[in-house]
């Protein structure tokens, strides 16, 4: 190893054994990605406790379909949310109470905080 300033030696090793490795890294980027948009942080709010259509969606956030269809994708590629079809409905829910906590845990940061 190099020279250090000061000796680090057990701390060095047992931050390298606890390394994550990149791509589970790069996942985790990826769904604080999902979470840095107003709109999607919006519609994880409406979808807090109720499963809504898009339809449903944009009138409580007062936006087109098509602008609340467009981020859904996002989330739903983020494995935020997830959808099921009901007849000729697809409705919407937060994936799981993980993505919940998450939600739960930045508000009360901010407001709390």
């Amino acid at each position: 190893m190099k020279d250090r300033c000061c000796d680090y030696s057990k701390e060095f090793d047992r931050a390298k054994e606890n390394l994550v490795e990149e791509e589970i890294l790069y996942d985790v980027a990826e769904l604080f990605k999902a979470f840095a948009d107003t709109t999607r942080i919006k519609i994880i709010s409406v979808l807090q406790e109720e499963e809504l259509c898009v339809g449903a969606i944009s009138e409580l956030l007062n936006m087109s379909q098509s602008a609340i269809s467009h981020q859904l994708k996002a989330l739903k590629n983020a494995k935020i949310i997830k959808s099921k079809k009901v007849g000729k409905w697809v409705y919407y829910s937060l994936n799981d109470e993980h993505i919940k906590k998450i939600y739960d845990m930045g508000l009360e940061h901010i407001t709390k905080g």
